[in-house]
């Protein structure tokens, strides 16, 4: 960083035209700037300044190789002091995507009382109900809602188990159904990632029967499958927190209460770190701590 610090002295002097001012700034002694400009000019084989005993002025050959440096001067700066604040627990930036639902409902709490503890911290929220690539789509972590990850190539930290059920309108025909079997595959409204079908596999803690959804209608996000089974268009399968609101004023019910299927993970996802950058980690305690303590209706 030997040039980095010399081209630094010397932008810094083209800007105050007074070498014992850098010194200052830079906690230098008025020599050693000197030197560093001295060195520099003999590196590039061309006179920066004018020295006169009362100040010194930039060259024609100055201005110009000052203007050039700058903004790449600029940009390493920048670089260098997000590389520090990277590793400092308390300053820096997150960038995080979430699913759509979970993004919206909880998320923003968690967000606000983060940045109350640590107002030097910025972030970046992408919210989305597809799976991204988190290395190619530079994200530092990753919330997920699915089933048990099978990833090999990222570190997840699963937070807790997201139950789901099934729910429809109150005042639809499925709303009194006993057994699985009096769905058809045109009554089960799926949930896909590609707005293809999806297989459900029921369970009464007996035995267990799947059934084809999505052969009528299937969305990749939550929010449309509630909205299509409030408006009586079939059964949906949901995360509860996904339907809590839905579910206290009565525009879904639990339906076919004996049959649940699969639990999925609430987890957080990183890249393949070593080890996870300070401020990931301080998040990812206060995001599992809130998560809890705010006891956010996930069942």
């Amino acid at each position: 960083m030997n040039d980095y610090k010399a081209l630094k002295t010397f932008l810094l002097a083209a800007e105050k035209r007074n070498f014992a001012q850098v010194a200052r700034e830079l906690d230098l002694t008025p020599a050693a700037v000197t030197r560093a400009i001295a060195a520099l000019e003999d590196d590039l084989g061309v006179q920066l300044f004018v020295r006169t005993t009362r100040q010194v002025s930039l060259t024609t050959d100055g201005a110009v190789f000052a203007a050039q440096i700058k903004p790449a001067v600029d940009t390493l700066e920048n670089a260098r002091k997000d590389v520090r604040d990277a590793h400092k627990a308390d300053q820096g930036r997150l960038r995080i995507s979430a699913p759509t639902w979970f993004g919206k409902a909880v998320l923003p709490q968690i967000l606000s009382g983060f940045r109350r503890l640590n107002p030097k911290i910025s972030f970046e929220i992408s919210l989305s109900d597809g799976l991204v690539n988190i290395v190619d789509d530079d994200y530092d972590l990753a919330i997920r809602i699915s089933s048990q990850p099978s990833d090999k190539f990222t570190i997840w930290r699963k937070i807790r188990i997201v139950p789901r059920i099934l729910v429809a309108a109150p005042a639809s025909r499925y709303a009194g159904m006993q057994h699985p079997s009096e769905l058809t595959p045109d009554d089960c409204l799926a949930y896909s990632d590609e707005s293809r079908g999806e297989n459900w596999v029921l369970s009464d803690g007996v035995s267990s029967m799947t059934i084809s959804a999505g052969r009528a209608f299937s969305a990749n996000n939550g929010e449309v499958l509630a909205d299509m089974a409030a408006d009586g268009a079939g059964v949906a399968m949901l995360p509860g927190f996904n339907v809590s609101e839905h579910l206290r004023i009565g525009r879904l019910v639990h339906v076919l209460r004996g049959w649940a299927p699969a639990d999925l993970w609430l987890t957080l996802y990183y890249p393949p770190y070593q080890a996870l950058p300070p401020r990931i980690a301080s998040f990812s305690k206060f995001f599992e701590e809130q998560v809890a303590a705010h006891m956010v209706p996930l069942s």
